[in-house]
């Protein structure tokens, strides 16, 4: 009896994953590493960015970089600058591993649309639907500092998948939140806002979440929020998997995406890039605060966060990018069809942040527009870009057909240029 609920479990996990992503009638190459000059890149241009790594990590700006650039599924620049630990005098080396914090994100918004592509909901389905907690919510009317009381007025619409997609739904961020009112009402319902090494999952702090009040009513502003920890239960509901092993089933096995994974293997953590801040002119170990950085590597390993919680690569998330720049697919797997890439990178903020606005949100990532683009530096209309709370940048050019990443590891003040340095570089080296 025993072997027979193996066997069904598992023909039902691999008839999951069949049903999800699929073999594709095109093959596009995997990411395989050319001279910059075979994609119309100048290598004397592509030097700049060089020497501006190297420059800011012997300047103390920085402790390390990684920094990679991809045109036309071919890596041309994949480097890695300065120590991965400071304090153990470990160098950094280019396949070391990063905390991506809110670089997750794009990664669930991916998991919801391929489950969305199976016919599982629409995207304006309330999520009270699929989480019953999530009915009867209130919009935050007045909030008492003295002893955290609030009052609130019901919501004039629910919100919906599509909300919490693109960060409309009114759900603030605890204790990163821009209004210090949430931050108080989130820490005494005892939210886990980021990750975690404490015993607790999505699943509970999603129904502690959802008795709380919005900032908004949904739709109505975009309000950065943790409603992708909402969507990684939902993900748990509507696939009936653990959300940790969906996103290895369907996206990162596929892919081929080895070294992204919310808690790290004892064989790969000495790959773990330190998190570090400067004091007295040294790069030491970030402490202990709300948060312990240690996270993918100890403690109960049992909140996967949707919003924050991967560590991955620079590699591993340019494959994902290029994937997307692929229509949804690489190396012969579809994890999406081109039309749902299309809704994913249209904009889904209406007028929210008014027409001369520098960049719009689809349903997973932020939108260069054509003001941005005129402005300089940010890459062709279109271009679809996010970073991460441990200092690490991304972006990708669907015109252009270039991806650009730089990891970093640090919280606290930094003087850090290589954001905006970067990618301001990465345009200048195309020479077609």
């Amino acid at each position: 009896m025993k072997n027979l609920i193996i066997f069904i479990f598992a023909f039902l996990l691999g008839f999951s994953q069949l049903s999800a992503q699929t073999k594709s009638i095109k093959k596009s190459p995997v990411l395989t590493e050319a001279s910059p000059e075979s994609v119309g890149i100048s290598s004397e241009r592509l030097a700049r960015i060089d020497k501006m790594c190297e420059l800011e990590v012997k300047n103390g700006n920085l402790p390390g970089i990684v920094s990679l650039l991809v045109r036309n599924s071919k890596i041309v620049h994949w480097k890695a600058y300065g120590m991965a630990n400071n304090q153990e005098g470990r160098k950094l080396k280019r396949d070391d591993i990063f905390r991506i914090a809110s670089q997750t994100k794009a990664i669930t918004s991916t998991a919801v649309m391929m489950l969305w592509e199976e016919g599982k909901f629409r995207l304006d389905d309330p999520v009270s639907k699929y989480i019953p907690e999530f009915e009867n919510q209130q919009v935050l009317k007045t909030f008492q500092y003295s002893d955290t009381t609030w009052t609130g007025e019901p919501v004039k619409s629910e919100i919906t998948i599509r909300h919490l997609l693109s960060h409309t739904s009114g759900i603030g961020y605890g204790v990163i939140d821009g209004d210090e009112r949430f931050k108080m009402i989130y820490h005494k319902a005892g939210i886990t806002d980021l990750f975690t090494t404490e015993k607790i999952t999505i699943e509970e702090s999603v129904k502690k979440l959802a008795k709380l009040p919005l900032h908004h009513n949904p739709g109505e502003n975009f309000t950065y929020s943790e409603g992708l920890d909402v969507l990684g239960y939902f993900i748990e509901i509507v696939s009936g998997m653990p959300f940790d092993e969906f996103l290895k089933t369907h996206i990162f096995d596929p892919l081929g995406m080895n070294d992204t994974r919310f808690y790290l293997p004892v064989e790969k953590a000495g790959r773990l890039v330190a998190v570090q801040q400067k004091e007295n002119d040294k790069w030491e170990k970030y402490p202990v605060t709300f948060y312990d950085t240690d996270y993918p590597v100890k403690g109960a390993k049992s909140f996967f966060s949707g919003g924050a919680g991967l560590s991955s690569t620079a590699k591993d998330y340019a494959t994902f990018l290029q994937m997307y720049l692929n229509g949804g697919e690489y190396n012969g797997i579809r994890i999406l069809s081109r039309k749902t890439v299309d809704v994913i990178l249209s904009n889904q903020l209406g007028n929210i942040r008014g027409e001369n606005s520098e960049s719009d949100f689809g349903l997973a990532f932020g939108i260069v527009t054509q003001h941005g683009q005129g402005k300089g530096g940010n890459g062709s209309i279109g271009t679809f870009d996010w970073g991460g709370y441990f200092n690490t940048q991304y972006f990708a050019d669907p015109v252009e057909n270039i991806i650009g990443i730089i990891m970093k590891q640090t919280q606290g003040p930094v003087n850090d240029v290589t954001g905006w340095k970067f990618r301001q570089l990465v345009f200048q080296t195309i020479d077609d």
